[in-house]
């Protein structure tokens, strides 16, 4: 396969804030039928409390490392043809997206299913903790199972 027809297979920790659309265009392959995008949103509630924000923080050598092996699992898995995540660290507000992946594929069941591998991967494996900060003034560290 030529450089030129290869797709674009890239994992990465961000501290600016992420833009899905210009993800999603930057993403593309001649070849590819399907995109299937997900996007993890801060949310304004967990187990009953009111969020105001949270606060990632990821070991992010390791974390860029395990994520690229993930996109690589995914590749060969659902044969994809390009694959994209990001994920945020620092501050983040309610309504701000907290991490994006993005799967090409030639066929739509593969960029979902992608999409959905990628996805639960990187919430089980990669080295990021959040801390949800709540309205009422407290903050705890969240599990990622949660």
């Amino acid at each position: 396969m030529s450089k030129e027809k290869e797709g674009s297979f890239r994992f990465w920790i961000s501290e600016s804030a992420i833009d899905p659309w210009s993800l999603q265009r930057a993403l593309a392959h001649p070849g590819a039928g399907a995109l299937a995008a997900f996007e993890g949103r801060v949310r304004d509630n967990h187990r009953g409390q009111a969020v105001e924000a949270l606060d990632y923080q990821a070991y992010v050598e390791l974390a860029e490392s395990e994520g690229q092996r993930i996109l690589e699992e995914a590749r060969e898995r659902f044969d994809l043809l390009g694959c994209a995540c990001v994920h945020r660290t620092g501050h983040l507000k309610v309504g701000e997206p907290a991490v994006w992946v993005g799967a090409l594929s030639g066929h739509r069941d593969g960029a979902f299913q992608a999409c959905r591998y990628v996805i639960d991967e990187v919430k089980s494996r990669v080295p990021i903790w959040k801390r949800e900060h709540y309205l009422e003034g407290s903050s705890d560290w969240i599990h990622p199972e949660a």
